[in-house]
C-alpha cells in the first residue's frame, strides 16, 4: 500500500472505529485500546508503572483502564511475586481473540481504502487527458 495522505489515514481510522462500534465486541476508549495494543504487541512483562511511563499517563489512569479491561476479560492484573509492590499486567485468551478480530477490521478497512484509491486513479488520470 502506498503512503496514505492525512485525510485517507483518518478515513481508514474512521472505518475501523465504525466497524468496532457496530460489532458485538466491547467499545473501548482510546486509552483502553492503547493499553491493550501495548500489552499484546510489545514484549512482556508489563507493569502498571511501566505502562504509565511508556504511555506518559498517570498510574491511576492506567489502573482505571485496567479495571475496565479486567471486567471485559481482555487483560488481568496480578501481584509480582518477586516485587510485591509491582503489579503485572497479563494477556488473556479473550484479549488475544479481541485483538485478532480488531486486526482483521483494520486490514479489511485498509483493503477497502486501497480499492477506492485504485478505482479513483484511472478516473483522475482520464480527467488529466
Amino acid at each position: 500500500m502506498a503512503e496514505l495522505k492525512p485525510t485517507q489515514a483518518l478515513d481508514l481510522w474512521r472505518d475501523v472505529l465504525i466497524e468496532t462500534v457496530r460489532s458485538a465486541g466491547p467499545d473501548l476508549s482510546a486509552r483502553q485500546l492503547a493499553i491493550v495494543l501495548t500489552v499484546y504487541l510489545t514484549p512482556p512483562p508489563h507493569t502498571v508503572r511501566g505502562l504509565a511511563a511508556l504511555l506518559r499517563i498517570s498510574k491511576p489512569a492506567v489502573t482505571r483502564a485496567l479495571d475496565r479491561l479486567g471486567m471485559l476479560g481482555l487483560a488481568r492484573r496480578r501481584r509480582d511475586d518477586q516485587d510485591r509492590r509491582s503489579v503485572l499486567v497479563q494477556r488473556t485468551v479473550k484479549g488475544s481473540v479481541f485483538l485478532s478480530d480488531f486486526a482483521e477490521s483494520v486490514a479489511a478497512a485498509s483493503r477497502r481504502l486501497e480499492q477506492q484509491r485504485n478505482t479513483l486513479i484511472p478516473y483522475e488520470q482520464s480527467i488529466a487527458l
